[in-house]
């Protein structure tokens, strides 16, 4: 488990395509503390396995899966990445939960400066993950653990600090870019519960979890 706190931008050193299948070569320094073969690093949020080591980077194999339903595709040598080791069980919660499974891609709309503040808007690749996507809620963008501004019917908008955007990888995003995104898990979780959910003691007549079941108990 990741929160979308970027621990440091590293870059594409080599990217070796088979297919649709990729070995990433990813130059790092800090996600390299402590980290070991096998171990789990969120490169622009999506969770990779480290499978060798070396002084100053890492090598990760990209599956046709991950291929296929993120934008890792896209990279090319020299492409900046947002780097995130997994959270320690002792480590501080700061963002919040990212599980590093994209749940698809979208593309930079517009990127606008307002203040101290840059408002990025992004398009879904996928119009049905709008509805995990709410005003005031949590996001990851590329990793990158961030507060829904605005929700349109098919954009959202984000306003960006001038910490965040100076050390990630977003500072380098332009309209037309496309981007990893992962909804809230909770909204996913809810959603799958009222459709199939089951058990003892739920009010429904097909034994379903329903919105009525939800609000006696305090949910809603």
């Amino acid at each position: 488990m990741f929160t979308g706190l970027v621990e440091e931008v590293g870059r594409l050193v080599q990217a070796v395509r088979r297919g649709e299948s990729m070995e990433l070569t990813i130059e790092a320094e800090r996600v390299l503390e402590g980290t070991k073969i096998g171990d789990s690093i969120a490169v622009s949020g999506v969770c990779l396995t480290v499978t060798s080591l070396g002084r100053s980077c890492f090598t990760a194999d990209v599956t046709p899966q991950t291929y296929r339903h993120t934008a890792l595709g896209d990279l090319k040598p020299g492409s900046p990445v947002n780097l995130e080791r997994a959270m320690p069980a002792d480590g501080r919660f700061g963002g919040h939960i990212v599980q590093g499974h994209a749940d698809g891609t979208g593309v930079v709309v517009s990127r606008e400066e307002e203040g101290n503040a840059v408002w990025f808007t992004f398009r879904p690749d996928d119009p049905g993950l709008m509805r995990y996507i709410v005003p005031r809620g949590s996001i990851a963008v590329d990793g990158i653990s961030l507060t829904v501004a605005r929700a349109e019917e098919s954009t959202f908008s984000v306003s960006i600090i001038p910490h965040t955007l100076a050390k990630t990888a977003l500072r380098y995003r332009k309209p037309g870019d496309r981007v990893n995104l992962e909804c809230d898990i909770l909204g996913k979780y809810v959603e799958h519960l009222l459709r199939f959910g089951s058990g003892r003691g739920m009010h429904a007549g097909s034994g379903g979890l329903t919105e009525a079941f939800l609000r006696e108990h305090g949910f809603a």
